[in-house]
């Protein structure tokens, strides 16, 4: 390694920075930034997957996974997250080979309920393996936990039974009645191999239904690549093959994290809670949440079976029963739209639109359906609206905004369209642009055929190339007023703008333009307002990314507009930017919070907290907003609500040592000493556990600097000390518990501290022993 050091450390604490408040495509490119400097380190490598992981880039987080499991081979963390990851994936012999080779390396570390968890990972993807049940009752046996042996032993029996080794399977089976012999299971297998019956097949364990879907899912287009491509590769799909197969991802994935919540001490991922209607992901019935779940599973079976209307009807199911997904509205109503139930289609694939993932395709779906009903003037409009998302993609991200609002124009005289010729014409020609196999490298190739864009200038849309271009006026003079308006001309640049809009009148860009002008013009609220209207207008047109363009500058302009910002995070929400979402409703209570209005803080961050359920970061958040609840509490002295908020934090990180001395603090403050020492003692004992005693003393010396009076406090840090072999510093605490029991008139507790200190045998001995002889009267 030949890195400097301290750009790379640099790198790194900016990461964790970055990671601890979830912005996680920033952190991810600090570790990369790391990585410049040492490329094979196995933190950085294994922070950064984390990252990509949290972000649900898995292709690229497995990349790094690898990569760490190569530079570190001995490490069973990195080769476990390649088994997650491919599971998440649908790579189900990947993930086993992965989880045996994690269980194995595990097995050497002495872990083994962490080898069990692989092994059972594997069973879940494969229940015929006889070597993952061989090798959990091995350990299950050495562990004593006797009916957990017995069912793997039982479970060997059956599979070597089915494979035709009547006398392997008799040994299995007589192993476990060996190990409990009063199991009525292995009686029973005994009594079944004797009379030459069969024995059940083993169960497959829970949680493997969202990762064996996603594998459907995963093979379904086989000629083509899956969705979310990495960058350079391009598809065999088009546009609504492409479409479809990210919807069934998505939903194959809420059954994976549905899968995952369901297991015993997981913190819930972006799950089911998060895609049903008015939940939250709270409130929801189990009943329901299973109906849910069994109506997406059928409909992602028959899906990848060829069963399309058997699909149909076991997504309507879902979205009875409280699915809310765009990827279950858009799958929907692609569905519909193939069995020609054109209102049914329309009325989903409108739901479908919000989704970035989902525009282009709905787009092109809505115009077919609109072209069979006769409607071509209104096909034309949605063809557009297509080509407009297409064209977007195929320019630097960050000229894409501006390329999408030189479509308004043209989509705003399409509107006023009369003839129904030239709309089938422009419906026929983009339908051929798009609707083909590779049709990115197709309009990257089509868009260098347009004239060359002139420095710093706006990109031409594709659009020119099919329509008259009866719109130049209004992006002319869009053109003039910025100029008019960087010249400080503003009464004509206004007047240029009214002017323009007799062209263009719904043209959204230039009525953001005549709001700037406003600003600029120091009339606040007037183009508070205009950009309000706009954003409105965007949102109905599904130009969801636009909307929330202007409700940000609207709150920049007004931190307290609640309205506002409740539009904007239904927005977020809508679109699945759950992590943006709960930053708002931070800072609206920060700002709360600044006025000292502590009651409406405290119930906004309890709002993001609710919706933090929904992240794919719940555990970060939570810590996070029940911190922020905690101070309001102390603040207020409302020790008892406080207690409760640490309480959950130590709950879900219970090595926060910060929390840990909030809640012994708060119980000695409320008189529960008790409790106060039973939370330190539990705290000690899980530190002990993981191998950090030394965190232990330095965690009660700075507790005892808090509470010098503490008897209790001084006593445990004097047993650590002598645990660790500081007899010197563990004299001195004794002496300091001595002193207090003297001063509270306990002689005898003061002559059971003195014996002790007898024993450690100090320096000064003899005057311990004077003293014990001055206080026994020996």
């Amino acid at each position: 390694m030949t890195g400097r050091q301290d750009l790379f450390q640099q790198a790194m604490n900016q990461g964790h920075s970055a990671a601890w408040d979830q912005l996680w495509d920033r952190a991810a490119a600090f570790y990369r930034q790391a990585l410049e400097e040492f490329p094979d380190h196995p933190k950085a490598l294994t922070s950064l997957g984390l990252a990509l992981l949290e972000s649900e880039q898995y292709e690229e987080a497995l990349v790094c996974y690898q990569r760490a499991s190569v530079v570190v081979p001995e490490d069973p963390l990195p080769v476990e997250k390649v088994a997650q990851i491919c599971e998440r994936l649908g790579r189900l012999n990947d993930a086993i080979q992965a989880a045996l080779r994690a269980a194995d390396l595990y097995m050497k570390k002495n872990d083994m309920e962490r080898a069990i968890e692989n092994w059972v990972r594997v069973t879940r993807f494969n229940p015929d393996h006889i070597g993952a049940y061989s090798k959990m009752g091995v350990v299950y046996e050495r562990l004593g936990r006797k009916p957990e042996a017995v069912s793997a032993f039982l479970a060997v029996a059956s599979l070597v039974q089915r494979s035709g080794d009547g006398v392997k399977a008799a040994q299995a089976a007589a192993h476990a009645l060996q190990i409990q012999p009063d199991s009525p299971e292995a009686q029973q297998a005994m009594t079944a191999l004797k009379n030459n019956q069969m024995l059940p097949r083993p169960p497959r364990p829970r949680g493997g239904t969202g990762p064996m879907r996603m594998a459907q899912v995963r093979q379904l287009e086989s000629g083509g690549q899956p969705a979310g491509l990495p960058a350079g590769k391009e598809s065999d799909l088009d546009p609504i093959q492409e479409a479809r197969q990210k919807a069934l991802i998505k939903l194959a994935g809420v059954l994976f994290e549905q899968g995952e919540e369901s297991q015993e001490g997981q913190i819930p991922r972006r799950g089911l809670g998060n895609i049903t209607r008015g939940t939250g992901g709270m409130s929801f019935e189990n009943a329901e949440r299973t109906r849910i779940m069994l109506h997406l599973g059928q409909a992602i079976d028959t899906q990848t079976q060829g069963q399309d209307r058997q699909a149909a009807e076991e997504l309507e199911h879902a979205i009875e029963a409280g699915l809310n997904d765009p990827a279950a509205y858009f799958d929907l109503g692609m569905l519909r739209a193939a069995q020609d139930k054109r209102e049914d289609a329309l009325r989903n694939l409108q739901l479908g639109l919000s989704h970035p993932n989902f525009a282009l395709a709905a787009h092109l779906l809505i115009g077919q359906i609109l072209r069979k009903q006769g409607r071509v003037l209104e096909a034309a409009v949605q063809y557009l609206e297509a080509l407009k998302v297409a064209d977007a993609e195929t320019v630097p991200a960050e000229q894409a905004d501006e390329l999408r609002q030189l479509y308004e124009p043209l989509i705003e005289t399409q509107t006023r369209e009369a003839d129904e010729k030239k709309a089938a014409e422009l419906c026929d020609n983009i339908s051929t642009q798009i609707l083909r196999s590779g049709w990115r490298a197709y309009l990257i190739r089509a868009r260098q055929q347009l004239p060359n864009q002139t420095a710093g200038g706006p990109p031409l849309p594709l659009a020119e190339m099919l329509l008259q271009a009866s719109s130049s006026q209004v992006i002319e003079a869009i053109a003039a007023v910025r100029q008019l308006s960087n010249q400080g001309l503003l009464r004509t640049a206004v007047e240029e703008a009214y002017h323009a809009l007799q062209y263009a009148p719904t043209y959204l860009p230039l009525h953001v333009q005549i709001g700037e002008l406003l600003l600029k013009a120091d009339r606040v609220q007037d183009a508070i307002d205009k950009f309000t209207v706009v954003s409105q207008v965007y949102n109905s047109r599904g130009e969801v990314n636009q909307a929330a363009n202007l409700l940000h500058r609207v709150i920049q302009l007004a931190p307290m507009d609640l309205a506002a910002r409740g539009r904007l995070i239904d927005l977020l929400v809508s679109r699945g930017q759950v992590d943006e979402a709960i930053r708002e409703y931070m800072e609206l209570a920060d700002l709360y919070y600044r006025l000292a209005e502590l009651d409406m803080a405290r119930k906004t961050y309890m709002t993001a907290m609710r919706l933090s359920q929904q992240s794919t970061s719940i555990r970060a958040w939570s810590v996070q907003l029940l911190y922020k609840m905690g101070d309001i509490d102390l603040q207020r002295l409302d020790l008892r609500q406080a207690l409760r908020v640490f309480e959950q934090i130590r709950t879900l990180q219970p090595e926060d040592d910060k929390a840990r001395a909030f809640l012994i603090d708060l119980n000695f403050r409320l008189d529960q000493a008790a409790a106060a020492i039973s939370e330190l003692e539990s705290y000690l004992t899980y530190l002990d556990s993981t191998g950090h005693r030394e965190q232990s003393i330095a965690f009660l010396e700075g507790l005892i600097q808090e509470r010098p009076d503490r008897v209790e406090l001084h006593r445990r840090l004097a047993d650590l000390y002598r645990l660790v072999g500081r007899n010197r510093d563990a004299v001195g605490e004794l002496d300091r518990v001595g002193d207090l029991l003297l001063g509270a008139g306990d002689r005898a507790g003061a002559v059971k501290v003195i014996q002790t200190i007898l024993t450690l045998n100090p320096p000064n001995i003899g005057e311990y022993q004077k003293l014990l002889s001055q206080l026994t009267g020996r």
